[in-house]
């Protein structure tokens, strides 16, 4: 008897889109229903793979705009490709592989730091060839981009709190920096229509007011 592929689904998102808190929900959600899920959340702070995404967020390596999108997208693609293998066995299994940020991060974040359009769409494709080929990491069956307008986002991120992995500090180099939030959402908008089969928009913004959890928890659902 064949047995049943799993399905890997993606929450993307700018700083303060609400991923985490829709990650729960959708958790919740799934496991009510009793389906079989794994979860992932990149990048995997505390573990061996992402030393190298926490000295750069701390800014040990300099401002993001120092360190750049090539040599920083290499920090992330290596903590992804570490789990790689318990993704493979776990879609091999039929399991439901749930995971909040993925390559779509590296796309995002990192093209802000390439600033004309042609270049990032190279990047765009260095990204997927890295990731996908060389690194061979698992597709995701789908990628779910949450949009928030930049200026609300950036208002939402201290809801976070202090994080360990920065010292117990509440913003990293990136949040800090309210024109990266404002370009990763123009750059996270040039993916979603570059690769519109890969990934699928939820609207989190409705005539300039921020819609509840439990609406956009549906929207996803």
């Amino acid at each position: 008897m064949l047995r049943k592929k799993g399905v890997f689904i993606v929450l993307e998102g700018i700083d303060g889109s609400g991923k985490t808190v829709q990650f729960r929900h959708l958790l919740a959600r799934l496991k009510k229903q009793k389906i079989d899920v794994r979860t992932l959340d990149f990048p995997r702070y505390g573990k061996p793979s992402s030393y190298f995404v926490e000295q750069y967020l701390k800014g040990n390596y300099g401002s993001w705009e120092e360190v750049g999108a090539y040599r920083a997208s290499l920090f992330y693609a290596l903590d992804r490709f570490a789990a790689s293998s318990k993704i493979k066995q776990w879609l091999k299994q039929g399991k439901i592989v749930l995971s909040n940020r993925y390559v779509g991060s590296n796309l995002g974040h990192q093209g802000v730091k390439i600033k004309d359009k042609i270049g990032r769409e190279r990047f765009f494709k260095w990204v997927n060839e890295l990731e996908y080929k060389i690194l061979s990491l698992p597709k995701p069956d789908i990628n779910i981009f949450l949009h928030v307008p930049a200026e609300i986002a950036y208002s939402l991120v201290d809801n976070k709190g202090k994080r360990e992995y920065l010292g117990c500090k509440k913003r990293d180099i990136h949040e800090q920096d309210i024109s990266h939030i404002k370009q990763a959402e123009k750059v996270f908008c040039e993916v979603v229509k570059l690769f519109p089969k890969e990934f699928t928009t939820v609207e989190c913004v409705k005539k300039g007011k921020l819609l509840s959890i439990e609406e956009v928890e549906e929207k996803i659902w």
